[in-house]
């Protein structure tokens, strides 16, 4: 009670104004953000924080190059992802995910305006590089029903004014994700509506050195609740009334206690529900000595992905010889192919070079082979040879560049399956893991 009110109001009250990455170090702030308990983690882990406002400042000056590069008047966003990468500011993201009530255009003189939910207009004014804050671009049917034509129109009219003020005669104008009467509006508009997503997604896959800190640290918050979720398994699977549930909820939690976001699937299961795998983790209470294999997907601190995936054995015998066999197989898998990382090395040479899984594992694997990491799965891709497109996938990869390496070793028919995945750094002369959650012993033969 007797507390200084300044004191009180404080996120950390041993700080001044700002917190160690920038952000006003304000209780009542309306900007989200890591928590205490993540701070106090990477503190003691020796981790330097990202400086938030630099980070900003790299991704508009990469997005407005790009409309400059490629003669593109504007780029128009509705896409909650790349609205976060252009503002870094958020707004019910998974419900803004199938309900487009925001936008975001970005012009080639690197103006930018936000189109925000009408009553949630103090969500963007954190950042000075909004220049404009608008509403209106909610036309989908659940809210506008039969006006949505003539409300898609309205915001096309934004569009235009907007556009003419900064683009001046050009028209044309890249768009992520948008409704189909919005679409039709920018056309009748005179607008030559051109695919959004090859920009935002090739300046997302080179992360500046402000992202590649604010990473780290997610990433060390990952592993910190990825810590919790198995030391909870361990403990409470050999008691017999451990749902899958029960298990993947500890993940969600440590998460959220440290300023993460949210996780993008329920990917854990357990014993034979692993194989086929993607089977969603349900009510399934899980046995002494069987596999638990997960696949984190998690948007963490500071909106970053986490994509990390492992097999943990929990029992208290010994697995069977074709499981160490398999996690072994996986994790030569993992060692191999991240082994041709490095500047330079094409998406080609990726896809056609590097470990090949036996057959018994090859009708099962995995989807593809790497991926590129961001706020969420982004591109590149890289799929396995049968899965190759000639023409889809011309690329190199450039430091700056984060993929994740999979391994899915999964006999066909059988009662298991091997989810291995790490998350890595291109740098200038190779690559670096920054993942260092180890592999079960007991599944590596120890």
């Amino acid at each position: 009670m007797d507390q200084p009110y300044a004191t009180r109001r404080k996120i950390d009250p041993t700080r001044g104004a700002v917190l160690g990455d920038g952000t006003p170090n304000d209780n009542d702030r309306v900007e989200i953000g890591p928590t205490q308990l993540a701070f106090g983690e990477w503190a003691a882990a020796g981790l330097v924080l990202p400086d938030l406002a630099a980070m900003r400042e790299y991704r508009w000056r990469r997005l407005t190059q790009a409309l400059v590069d490629r003669d593109i008047g504007g780029l128009l966003m509705f896409d909650p992802l790349n609205i976060r990468y252009a503002t870094d500011t958020t707004n019910m993201q998974l419900w803004n995910s199938h309900n487009p009530f925001r936008a975001c255009l970005l012009c080639a003189d690197g103006h930018m305006v936000m189109w925000e939910y009408k009553n949630a207009p103090f969500l963007v004014s954190f950042n000075p590089r909004v220049k404009e804050l608008r509403s209106g671009a909610a036309f989908f049917y659940n809210t506008n029903g039969d006006n949505t034509e003539q409300d898609a129109r309205s915001f096309a009219a934004q569009v235009t004014e907007v556009m003419r003020a900064h683009a001046g005669t050009n028209m044309r104008i890249a768009v992520d994700k948008i409704m189909v009467h919005g679409l039709r509006a920018l056309e009748r508009a005179g607008f030559e509506v051109l695919e959004g997503e090859v920009v935002t997604e090739r300046m997302r896959a080179v992360k500046g050195p402000d992202e590649i800190l604010a990473m780290r640290c997610a990433h060390h918050a990952c592993e910190a609740a990825i810590a919790e979720m198995e030391v909870a398994a361990r403990e409470g699977v050999p008691r017999g009334n451990m749902s899958e549930d029960d298990v993947w909820a500890h993940l969600h939690a440590g998460n959220i206690r440290r300023g993460g976001e949210w996780i993008e699937t329920r990917l854990l299961a357990s014993g034979p529900r692993t194989n086929p795998w993607f089977k969603e983790c349900g009510p399934r209470i899980i046995q002494n000595n069987e596999i638990v294999a997960f696949d984190t997907d998690l948007i963490g601190a500071y909106g970053f992905c986490i994509d990390i995936s492992r097999t943990w054995w929990i029992g208290d015998r010994h697995p069977r010889a074709d499981m160490v066999a398999a996690m072994q197989h996986a994790r030569d898998h993992i060692a191999v192919n991240m082994g041709l990382l490095k500047p330079g090395v094409t998406i080609r040479e990726l896809v056609h070079r590097g470990h090949v899984l036996d057959a018994q594992y090859d009708r099962q694997k995995y989807s593809c082979r790497m991926h590129g990491v961001g706020l969420c799965d982004e591109w590149p891709y890289v799929p396995y040879p049968d899965g190759w497109a000639e023409g889809a996938f011309d690329a190199a990869l450039e430091p700056g560049m984060v993929l994740c390496v999979e391994a899915l070793v999964s006999p066909e028919g059988g009662d298991f399956s091997i989810k291995l995945e790490e998350q890595v750094l291109i740098t200038e002369t190779g690559h670096e893991n920054l993942t260092t959650y180890p592999f079960d012993k007991g599944l590596m033969g120890g």
